[in-house]
C-alpha cells in the first residue's frame, strides 16, 4: 500500500454562522490566538509527514492562498527595518510542503468536496482534515500520524477519528457505532447526524479520516442525505455494509476539537489559545481575573 503523504483540507464552507465577520473573510482565516485557524491544520499536516495539500475553496477564499505564499516583499521589509525577529512568525511559509487549490463549485456537502479532489488525488490513499477545526491545543496533535499508521498497518479502506461528545450536541455529528472498545476500534456502522434517542453511541467524528481511493466510487454511489448534501459520513457507512474494513480512532483527552464555526465555539478557543500564549498569556490571564472580579465582585 502506498505511503500516505496527500491531504485534502475543504474549505469551502460560506461561515454563515460566523456573520458578519465571514462576509469578506473566510472563517478558517480568522484568528484563533496569534495565527488564523486554518494555519494550525497545515502545522498539524506537515508535521505528520503530508507533502501535497490541496485545498477546496470556493467564492472569497483568495486570502486563504495569499496566506500560504511566499512573501518575499515582507521579507525583505522586515529585514531593511531591523524587525528580523518577527522573521520566525513566517517561517510556516517555508514548510517542505506543495500547495495546490481547487474549486467546488457547489456547496453540495462535504462528500461532494472531498469528490472535488479525485482528479489531483487519483489512485493513492489521502487524509482529509477539515479547515474549521483545530485538534489539541496550539494543534499539538499527533492524531493523524496515528491514522496513517493505522491505515498502513490495518490494511483498512477508512480510519475516522472520534472524540466522546455529550449527548445534547450528538444531533450534530456523524456517530459511530463501534464493535469493541479501547482507542482502536472497527466500525459497524456509522450515522449521519442522529437523534440523541437514535445515537449509537457518544462517539462524534472528529474532522479527520484517512481514506484509500475507493471513497471515490462510494460518494458516486451516495445520494443526498441530511440537508440535501452529499455527505462523507452516508459514503463511509456505504463501505461498511459493503464489507470493507473501516476503522475508528479515539481522541486522547488532550487532544480535544476547536471546532471555529459558530460564535460560541469561536471565542472559547481564541480565549484558551491566548491564555495558553507563553509569551502574553500570563499577563491576559491576570487581566481577565481582574475584570471578572471587578464585574462579578
Amino acid at each position: 500500500m502506498n505511503e500516505v503523504n496527500i491531504a485534502v483540507v475543504p474549505v469551502a464552507g460560506l461561515g454563515t454562522r460566523l456573520l458578519p465577520a465571514t462576509k469578506s473573510q473566510p472563517k478558517e482565516m480568522l484568528p484563533v490566538g496569534r495565527k488564523p485557524g486554518v494555519q494550525y491544520v497545515v502545522e498539524e499536516l506537515t508535521r505528520a509527514g503530508m507533502q501535497r495539500l490541496l485545498f477546496v475553496t470556493g467564492p472569497g477564499k483568495s486570502s486563504i492562498e495569499n496566506h500560504f505564499d511566499l512573501n518575499e516583499e515582507m521579507i525583505q521589509n522586515l529585514r531593511e527595518t531591523g524587525k528580523e525577529e518577527l522573521l520566525e512568525e513566517l517561517e510556516f511559509e517555508r514548510a517542505p510542503v506543495q500547495y495546490f487549490y481547487t474549486r467546488q463549485r457547489q456547496l453540495l456537502g462535504l462528500g461532494h468536496a472531498v469528490l472535488c479532489a479525485q482528479p489531483f488525488v487519483g489512485d493513492l490513499p489521502f487524509v482529509v482534515a477539515l479547515g474549521d477545526s483545530i485538534i489539541g491545543l496550539q494543534a499539538q496533535s499527533d492524531i493523524v500520524r496515528r491514522m496513517t499508521r493505522c491505515f498502513m498497518e490495518q490494511k483498512a479502506e477508512a480510519v475516522v477519528a472520534f472524540e466522546e461528545v455529550p449527548a445534547r450536541e450528538i444531533h450534530n455529528y456523524g456517530v459511530a457505532q463501534p464493535r469493541g472498545g479501547g482507542e482502536v476500534f472497527e466500525l459497524a456502522d456509522v450515522i449521519e447526524k442522529p437523534s440523541a434517542k437514535e445515537a449509537p453511541s457518544n462517539l462524534a467524528i472528529a474532522a479527520r479520516y484517512v481514506l484509500a481511493p475507493g471513497i471515490f466510487n462510494a460518494l458516486r454511489r451516495t445520494a443526498p442525505g441530511k440537508g440535501d448534501e452529499i455527505q462523507l459520513t452516508d459514503a463511509i457507512r456505504l463501505l461498511i455494509q459493503e464489507g470493507k474494513k473501516v476503522l475508528g480512532i479515539r481522541l486522547r483527552p488532550r487532544e480535544r476539537r476547536f471546532d471555529i464555526g459558530n460564535y460560541d465555539a469561536y471565542f472559547r478557543a481564541f480565549v484558551e489559545f491566548a491564555l495558553a500564549d507563553k509569551k502574553y498569556g500570563p499577563a491576559l490571564r491576570k487581566f481577565l481575573v481582574q475584570l471578572l472580579h471587578e464585574t462579578h465582585p
